[in-house]
């Protein structure tokens, strides 16, 4: 079988957001990860999303961020910025102004808190897709959001040619095949129990947040896949299933876990910015324990 080749890349990081000790954003920490990432095994990086603490930072860090990872990755792997706000005219601006900071395409979730009706989800997607002459990857995550984006309404958009591809962390199996099977959508597994799941259907990869620490397992998974060792590819995603139990539901953020196991790794992190707080120190070292366990394997 043949790798697929979709539109971001198929062994995406949800990479964190690197700060200094004292809070201020890490530039060249972020560049140091971002090719450590890249190097071992992403084809494309997320930035400024949940896992990059998109609601802390500001729009000109935005910017810089992205600036100073294209500097460090150049061609090799895609930059996909995360621009969801809930206002519609302040995301279309940061839409150009990644545009002009040289992200290659740029992941959008529904307006937050105010609970739009679904045509004004659509008119808000619609706006951005406007804005810019880059793709958009539409982000359903509704434990975020306080709202879905239904499938109706993902069929309607996937009707205009920048709306390419979904990052899916709707929880709704059954509502994404059904999106993928009617329209040229690439949908990408936001939560990484679903990486294999989705990919095994038809999906076109994942945006990982676990792989912030194993850049290279997710990949994994998913070459095993396309080489037809669908029962080695099944193993692979089971060996990742305690650091992903650690990393994403021990009752934290994944930021702040992804940040302490980093940094445990002496990898660029810092700590989140507030109202985020470190983890404990028993956090981290069981963390760090279930990390080990899975790198010995």
């Amino acid at each position: 079988m043949t790798s697929r080749t979709p539109p971001l890349g198929r062994a995406l990081c949800a990479m964190i957001t690197p700060f200094t000790p004292t809070g201020a954003l890490d530039l060249d920490g972020a560049q140091r990860l971002a090719d450590h990432l890249v190097t071992h095994g992403c084809d494309g990086l997320v930035l400024s999303g949940t896992t990059g603490e998109s609601p802390t930072t500001t729009d000109a860090e935005k910017s810089s961020l992205i600036r100073a990872v294209r500097r460090a990755v150049g061609t090799r792997a895609t930059i996909v910025a995360g621009i969801g706000t809930p206002d519609t005219l302040h995301t279309t601006e940061l839409a150009r102004e990644a545009e002009k900071a040289g992200a290659d395409a740029l992941l959008v979730s529904a307006p937050y808190y105010s609970r739009p009706p679904q045509d004004a989800i659509e008119a808000h997607f619609l706006d951005v897709a406007e804005a810019t002459s880059l793709p958009l990857a539409l982000y359903d995550i509704p434990s975020r959001t306080g709202v879905r984006i239904e499938p109706d309404t993902l069929l309607r958009l996937a009707e205009h040619p920048r709306v390419q591809a979904v990052k899916d962390c709707s929880y709704d199996f059954l509502a994404a095949q059904k999106v993928m099977s009617r329209t040229g959508l690439a949908y990408y597994a936001g939560c990484d129990e679903h990486n294999l799941a989705l990919y095994a259907v038809g999906g076109a990869g994942c945006v990982s947040t676990v792989a912030n620490v194993v850049p290279g397992h997710p990949r994994a998974v998913l070459d095993a896949f396309d080489a037809g060792e669908t029962a080695r590819a099944a193993r692979l995603q089971q060996r990742m299933t305690p650091l992903i139990e650690a990393v994403m539901a021990n009752g934290l953020p994944g930021t702040v876990t992804a940040k302490a196991l980093l940094t445990a790794l002496d990898l660029p992190a810092g700590p989140p910015r507030p109202p985020l707080r470190p983890a404990d120190r028993e956090t981290t070292d069981g963390l760090r324990a279930v990390y080990d366990g899975l790198t010995a394997a």
